[in-house]
């Protein structure tokens, strides 16, 4: 058996050799291993042939068969698709004229080892249970493939049909462009309706044979092909070397896809690979991170590096792309999508604005172009598609955040408009919200849920509407950012279901889960983790429970539950649970910051310390949930970090409990913000004094200004609560309703 050449060992690519590409792979982190660069279009990884939720991203670290090596994929969603553009080296000649329908029966499936794996930031390697070994990189829009055979019979199957339950070509097209060329594109349906996926891919060598087939059978070989599966095996001149293939790909056009192999000039493996690693080796000097551990070292940069992994470049190397409204658009800025705005508003997109402000602005302006061709802001887009899949309309806090940090590089007046006609709408239950001040859960499912992120949401709205001087909108719906409060049942404590004649929805259990969403009173969770979802307004929210102790006892209360998940048909997705705290879904990400707004930071400090240890580890399984497009290890970040974005559109970090001794972040111009946490261990996790710039920090929170603006923030660390610290009501964090808030 011939082995890769292990082209990443031996030089060093500084921070990106703590990042381990595995981590998530297994349990239910729904991430990839393979190769591709910061945020870029091609996502080069094997797959499994596997069709279940824990292989939505195409692998799972559990499985032991590949099927072939795709460039499109999608890291950590719950939902499975892309896996486009399928290559699979074959040792001679393979019959697929009679192909089983599950390609893991087909010849070419292969088993494999994970001692014969290997994943690196922009470099995947294997070694086939048949002796073949494969080497993929990848650039912005271009995935290079190194095939080494241990025969000289060379081989390719490119696998156009490929496809597993959610996601099935409508048309695909094969054509030679040249004895070593070929072009050709991939349309399918399945959670992005309408997905088109040109390509150009270009062989070191000729092409001796090539022989496609579709469902019928094999097809006369006229140069060119056309059919709704298509796939084609394609045989070179025997001999020892490598062969290598680089494919480009668009989704716009077959020119889009060939004018991408301009960023992979020549034949050069190892300079691709190590311009792809360099470009990771860059983008983690980010971190300078100050510790010994070197497990939570490789956690925290592959975290880095999973909230680099979405969204990705879309327009092409032309500047085109498949627009939203099915036309192909053209653009002079960076084109991004995949938009999993449900789960990275929260802290993904909050982090983007230190760790690539020199990209906020133009994803804003994806964003706006999303909302120019289709009418709407995007929900959840994936590839010039609304999937319109979970609650809220969650790019208005992503558009008014970049703009209150001073990513402006898009029209305001146009972007409140956008954000103003998405809080107006009459579709996902937004007109009976408007109508009875809440969703009646007998005329819309998730009810609670919506109810309560349309509420934030429109504080968002109304910041904007503020910003551009529309101010009877500014309190029309400031007014409305109050519709928690119609939920809310005092004596429960929770956020409960009401129907349209205004009685709650019984019976009530908040441990009562259901993924039904046309039934379920919450998203893919319970009361215990929906109630909490107020950020705008902490303060009021505790009013609401009574007072402080009250709100801490609830607090400890849910972290202390032993009740369990009810109902037979409750969300895979929750999990991670401490008590009936769900850290494996985003809707309970801020919960645990919310003890500083009653005065208990020590409280916050304890359980940010118990989730960074219990929920988060530099294993296969090591994270507790799905990573959804970067949101699972963006909490990682900031919890690490020591502060978090409650209110992930407000510009306030509330501070936790920092994971190492000293962490520095290049935040841009020559500025760097050091976090400093003395005599810092893993038992000393209380923080009992604090400064930021030498002066007493007398507050439990910092403004996004102050990191990015460089600095020193040093705690003081030891065993035990100083009870007292930030406990004054002077320190807590800012809330709506607080009468002199500083916003």
């Amino acid at each position: 058996m011939i082995s890769c050449q292990k082209v990443a060992e031996p030089v060093s690519y500084g921070k990106a050799d703590l990042i381990d590409p595995l981590i998530g792979t297994g349990g239910h982190g729904h991430t990839y291993p393979g190769a591709t660069v910061p945020f870029g279009m091609v996502q080069l990884s094997p797959d499994n042939g596997m069709s279940g939720w824990d292989w939505s991203s195409g692998y799972h670290y559990n499985d032991s068969i590949i099927v072939g090596f795709s460039h499109t994929h999608l890291s950590g969603t719950g939902i499975g698709d892309l896996c486009d553009i399928m290559l699979m080296p074959v040792e001679g000649d393979v019959d697929l004229g009679n192909a089983p329908s599950d390609p893991r029966e087909r010849t070419y499936a292969a088993k494999y080892s994970h001692e014969d794996e290997s994943a690196y930031a922009g470099l995947y390697q294997v070694n086939l249970g048949n002796g073949i070994g494969v080497e993929l990189t990848a650039s912005e829009r271009v995935g290079m493939h190194r095939y080494h055979f241990p025969t000289q019979e060379r081989g390719v199957v490119i696998d156009l049909e490929y496809a597993v339950n959610w996601d099935q070509p409508t048309s695909t097209s094969i054509r030679m462009t040249g004895d070593s060329s070929l072009v050709g594109y991939r349309y399918s349906t399945g959670w992005a309706k309408d997905q088109r996926v040109y390509f150009a891919a270009r062989f070191s060598d000729k092409i001796q044979q090539l022989t496609v087939y579709d469902s019928a059978g094999e097809l006369s070989n006229n140069g060119s092909w056309q059919s709704s599966k298509l796939m084609a095996k394609l045989l070179f001149p025997q001999g020892e070397q490598p062969l290598l293939v680089k494919v480009g790909i668009s989704s716009a056009s077959i020119e889009g896809a060939q004018k991408a192999l301009e960023e992979a000039p020549g034949w050069d493996f190892e300079l691709w690979a190590d311009k792809a690693r360099s470009q990771w080796s860059e983008e983690m000097e980010r971190f300078t991170i100050v510790s010994d551990d070197q497990e939570r070292l490789r956690s925290f940069y592959t975290a880095y590096y999973h909230t680099c992994l979405a969204p990705i470049l879309y327009a092409d190397a032309l500047g085109n792309y498949k627009a939203a409204d099915g036309t192909v658009s053209s653009v002079s800025f960076d084109r991004y999508d995949i938009f999993s705005l449900w789960d990275t508003f929260r802290a993904a997109n909050p982090l983007f604005t230190i760790t690539q402000p020199h990209r906020v602005t133009n994803f804003v302006q994806s964003i706006l172009a999303h909302y120019q061709e289709s009418g709407l802001l995007p929900v959840w887009s994936l590839l010039g598609n609304e999937t319109n899949t979970m609650t809220g309309y969650h790019a208005v806090p992503v558009v008014l955040d970049a703009y209150l940090k001073e990513h402006r590089g898009f029209d305001a007046a146009q972007a409140y408009q956008a954000m103003r006609k998405s809080a107006m709408q009459d579709i996902r239950g937004s007109d009976h919200y408007r109508k009875y001040g809440y969703i009646p859960h007998d005329l819309d499912g998730q009810s609670v849920t919506k109810t309560l992120e349309y509420a934030y949401d429109d504080w968002c709205v109304a910041q904007m509407a503020f910003v551009v001087g529309e101010m009877e909108d500014y309190q029309y719906f400031m007014d409305r950012s109050q519709s928690y409060r119609n939920l809310f049942d005092p004596g429960s404590g929770f956020m409960r279901a009401k129907l349209s004649n205004g009685s709650w929805k019984t019976p009530f259990d908040p441990a009562y889960a259901d993924h039904n969403f046309e039934v379920a009173e919450y998203t893919e969770g319970n009361a215990w983790q929906h109630s909490w979802y107020v950020p705008h307004d902490v303060a009021d929210l505790i009013q609401l429970h009574g007072g402080n102790e009250s709100f801490i006892t609830k607090l400890d209360a849910m972290f202390e539950d032993t009740t369990g998940i009810k109902g037979a048909n409750a969300s895979v997705d929750i999990t991670g649970l401490i008590g009936q705290y769900a850290h494996g879904n985003e809707a309970s990400h801020h919960i645990p910051y919310l003890y500083n707004y009653a005065g208990v930071p020590w409280k916050t400090q304890e359980r940010v310390r118990e989730i960074l240890k219990t929920q988060y580890s530099a294993k296969p399984d090591g994270l507790a949930g799905n990573e959804d497009c970067g949101q699972m290890s963006a909490w990682y970040i900031f919890s690490a970090l020591g502060f978090y974005p409650v209110n992930p559109a407000e510009g306030v970090y509330v501070i936790g409990s920092p994971l190492f001794p000293r962490v520095d972040i290049d935040v841009g111009d020559g500025k760097r913000f050091r976090i400093k946490a003395l005599y810092n261990t893993p038992e000393n996790i209380y923080i009992q004094a604090a400064t930021l710039d030498q002066d007493p920090l007398t507050r439990s929170f910092l403004w996004h200004w102050e990191i990015m603006q460089g600095g020193e923030l040093v705690l003081e660390m030891g065993p035990l609560p100083n009870y007292l610290h930030w406990s004054d009501p002077d320190a807590f964090p800012p809330s709506a309703s607080d009468p002199d808030r500083d916003f």
